[in-house]
């Protein structure tokens, strides 16, 4: 069976946050007899909206400094160098997209900012993508096969070094903050590794490819040894090197860029200022997709849904006798696909309610890393390119994050149990 999204997925699901939020506030209201969450509710629509009319107004001035970079790289000929790495193995999992077009090298550092954990600097390398991939979309409209892929990617969240989680961890007081380095990593690589496989099967996208079995089996040495490496360290060497090597490479991308466009003889700053007004056009676009999905996402978090839904599943892993120790961490994970900083929340939540060092406090954390904010990048990936038809993004993206879910969830109990 394919897999296969309606035209109205989101449509559906935005109704559906919305109206099950009202719905539970009113029954807290008249037959429970406690009517906060109404009050709740309507307020969570303001701040939402105000948050999400926040984060695109922050997103602007970062926006326009990697576009702006981006275009300069891309002048300077270092995104067509960079097509060429990837070609051989881009080429078979995005069959639809020309050799040696520049959405393969925009794509590539996409990828591989978000694996260094580099999240200011991969959206920017993200939304470029996206418009380059839209560049060659036959249907302005609706997401094409690459779209799809890429966005699956990056949800599933492939995460080398978690400096974000592990600096929390070290707030909350945290005995050893990166122990929960190698859960995340191993987690996090099944949740990548799930969504190509559900997306190459939904495309007819055959993995037993030379070139594809080759990178994957390179990869996975590579997991390896980074994982033998930071074994062998302290907490403090890993915060160091993982710090050293994220603001180094992104330096030294930077510095590279600028070099190859000198090279190029190109006015570098004029190029820095045509790529920066794209990224601010960019951001403006980014509004009204943003504000939908957050305003949803925070009435169905006011309204005490939520708690319902927990609540309904620890009875129901009780009742077949199962342990339910884990069932506290995952209001992490069943926000992550909705909503990063709410994930982080109560990722926060967790280790404050339970301590940073408990089960529950170490699971929300592999939670947190294991895949990445389905449903946000969704809206602001496709919103910047005017997507309104997803096709099976929206499934197969969700079938990573439970993957990856499910991986940390075994994963947590083998580490920490």
């Amino acid at each position: 069976m394919y897999l296969n999204e309606t035209k109205m997925v989101l449509n559906y699901i935005w109704i559906g946050f919305l109206l099950i939020a009202i719905a539970v506030a009113i029954i807290h209201a008249f037959i429970i007899g406690d009517a906060t969450p109404l009050q709740t509710v309507m307020n969570s629509t303001f701040t939402s909206a105000k948050n999400g009319f926040e984060i695109s107004l922050g997103l602007t001035g970062v926006l326009s400094l990697w576009l702006g970079i981006m275009k300069v790289g891309e002048r300077g000929g270092i995104i067509a160098s960079m097509s060429k790495i990837v070609t051989p193995f881009f080429s078979k999992i995005f069959p639809d997209v020309p050799k040696k077009h520049p959405a393969l090298g925009s794509m590539f550092m996409n990828m591989s900012a978000n694996m260094l954990g580099l999240d200011n600097a991969a959206t920017p390398l993200g939304l470029k993508a996206m418009k380059e991939l839209q560049d060659i979309n036959p249907k302005k409209d609706t997401a094409s096969n690459p779209m799809i892929m890429f966005l699956v990617l990056n949800t599933s969240g492939l995460t080398l070094i978690p400096v974000s989680i592990m600096v929390y961890r070290a707030q909350m007081g945290a005995s050893n903050p990166s122990d929960v380095f190698l859960p995340i990593l191993l987690a996090t690589y099944f949740s990548s590794l799930a969504g190509m496989i559900a997306v190459s099967i939904a495309q007819k996208i055959n993995l037993l490819q030379k070139n594809i079995l080759i990178t994957l089996s390179a990869f996975t040495l590579l997991i390896g040894g980074i994982i033998l490496a930071f074994s062998k360290m302290s907490e403090q060497q890993i915060e160091m090197y993982s710090s050293f090597i994220a603001n180094f490479l992104l330096l030294g991308i930077i510095a590279t860029f600028i070099i190859a466009g000198i090279r190029k003889k190109i006015n570098v700053y004029e190029a820095f200022i045509e790529g920066a007004k794209e990224g601010f056009n960019v951001a403006i676009g980014i509004i009204p997709y943003l504000i939908a999905i957050l305003v949803a996402v925070g009435m169905f978090r006011a309204s005490g849904a939520m708690d319902w839904i927990i609540l309904g599943i620890t009875k129901a892993i009780e009742a077949f006798g199962l342990n339910s120790d884990f069932v506290g961490a995952l209001p992490t994970a069943m926000m992550k696909p909705l909503s990063g900083s709410g994930a982080r929340g109560l990722m926060i939540d967790a280790m404050t309610t339970y301590g940073a060092d408990s089960f529950v406090g170490r699971l929300a954390c592999i939670l947190q890393g294991s895949t990445d904010t389905t449903f946000y990048i969704l809206a602001v990936y496709f919103g910047s390119v005017g997507i309104t038809k997803t096709r099976h993004a929206v499934t197969c993206g969700l079938i990573a994050d439970a993957v990856g879910i499910i991986a940390a969830i075994f994963i947590g109990y083998l580490f920490f149990h």
